[in-house]
């Protein structure tokens, strides 16, 4: 994947921080699980892109690119 989408996913996860904060702070628990959900999901693409990238590098090695 492309370094716009892995900053992508980064920004949501850190929203989902925000999120999570503000929901704490003000008692909000869907806030808060919708918070924790964001960042589970751009934690989940984020290990896909890194396998990805892995798999990539090792096709390359293979194929002498």
């Amino acid at each position: 994947m492309g370094v716009g989408d892995k900053f992508s996913n980064k920004a949501e996860e850190l929203g989902g921080r925000a999120k999570e904060s503000v929901g704490a702070a003000s008692g909000d628990r869907d806030l808060q699980a919708e918070g924790q959900a964001d960042q589970g999901s751009a934690n989940i693409k984020q290990g896909a892109e890194k396998l990805k990238d892995k798999a990539n590098r090792a096709a390359d090695k293979l194929t002498g690119g």
